[in-house]
């Protein structure tokens, strides 16, 4: 089997390794950054799994955004963070693993 393709011809496991690297720059930063700050970055996280349909990455994304929000910081963001990538790397993109993301996060925001 080859590897899946993303609508621009390249492969998915591509946006996947970005979006790994993108969400490890958020976390080193993150610790000295004020909440507001990593919203753009957060932001396109989301814009990019949308293009590319990793939708359970871009329903926790939604949810990242509505921590940081709430200015959730530090250590909390961490966590928020290690979801994110749980999702990019989730090979299930259908409804089902966006709702169990979904709650996953809603219980962590309720937390």
């Amino acid at each position: 089997m080859g590897q899946a393709m993303d609508r621009d011809g390249g492969t998915l496991d591509a946006v996947r390794a970005d979006l790994a690297a993108r969400i490890a720059a958020i976390d080193v930063k993150a610790p000295y950054t004020c909440a507001r700050d990593l919203k753009p970055d957060i932001n396109q996280i989301r814009l990019i799994a949308h293009r590319n349909g990793l939708n359970p990455a871009v329903t926790v994304a939604h949810f990242v955004d509505s921590a940081l929000s709430r200015g959730e910081h530090g250590a909390l963001v961490h966590g928020w963070l290690g979801m994110l990538g749980d999702a990019i790397a989730c090979e299930r993109q259908d409804l089902t693993a966006c709702d169990a993301f979904a709650a996953a996060c809603s219980v962590r925001l309720a937390g």
